[in-house]
Order: C-alpha cells, then sequence, then structure tokens
C-alpha cells in the first residue's frame, strides 16, 4: 500500500497516540517528518525525538509531552495536502490562537514556525497549525 500523504499520516498517529494517552509514538521516517519532529521538539510540543534503525528506513520515536494529564498538544491539523496545496506570502501568514499556537510552514529554507518566516520574510507552503 502505497501512501500519499506520508505527513498527514504522522500528524494523525501523534492525535490518535495523544487521545489514547500514549507517552510514545512511532512513525516511518524521513527528512520532512524529522524536522517536523524538530519544530514540536523546539517549541515545546513533544518531550523528546529520536530515530531509530530498523534495518529498513528507520523509525522515527515521539515522546509525548502531558500537562496535568491532558496532552500539550491540543489540536494539530494539516492545512496543505497533496490534493490542494496551500501557499502564503510571508504578510499572510495566519496567526494561530492569537500567537499561542504555531503555523509549520515550508519555506526555500526549510521547515520553520509561522514567527520564524515572518521574521525571515518568507513564504511557503502551509504544511500544518498545532496549538
Amino acid at each position: 500500500m502505497s501512501m500519499t500523504d506520508p505527513v498527514a499520516d504522522m500528524l494523525t498517529r501523534i492525535r490518535n497516540a495523544c487521545s489514547a494517552g500514549h507517552r510514545r509514538v512511532d512513525v516511518p521516517t524521513s527528512k520532512l517528518k524529522v524536522e517536523l519532529a524538530r519544530l514540536l521538539l523546539e517549541n515545546h510540543y513533544i518531550a523528546e525525538c529520536k530515530v531509530l534503525e530498523d534495518g529498513g528506513r528507520g523509525v522515527l520515536r515521539l515522546y509525548l509531552k502531558y500537562h496535568n494529564e491532558l496532552p500539550v498538544i491540543r489540536e494539530l491539523r494539516r492545512v496543505s495536502t497533496p490534493g490542494l496545496r496551500q501557499y502564503v506570502k510571508c504578510r499572510d501568514l495566519p496567526r494561530i490562537k492569537n500567537g499561542l499556537g504555531m503555523a509549520i510552514v515550508s519555506t526555500p529554507k526549510g521547515l520553520m514556525t509561522d514567527r520564524q518566516a515572518r521574521t525571515a520574510n518568507l513564504g511557503g507552503e502551509l504544511l500544518a497549525v498545532v496549538w
């Protein structure tokens, strides 16, 4: 079975693990997913991420973060899909929950948060929003 949207699959796995109260979740690894995990880690949405070797593609293991027994990630939504790409200019970057959440943007200089992209004056593909 080929996967048409690996990023959406990763986000769904994280959402499901959060609602099930799991401490960690494993996703097949790719450069993009590792970068996505790095952004989630830097912005304190997850506790830790590791790339494990499984003889094949490798596995990205994310350790989820909870606060008062509730998952830190309240919402994780895919914006741009392979069927309908969503591109935004720098000045049109959304503010998620008035700056409390973050948008993940794929810019020519790599993945960054909406805040970083605004500072760097870059637009790009709006991959996902988290809060």
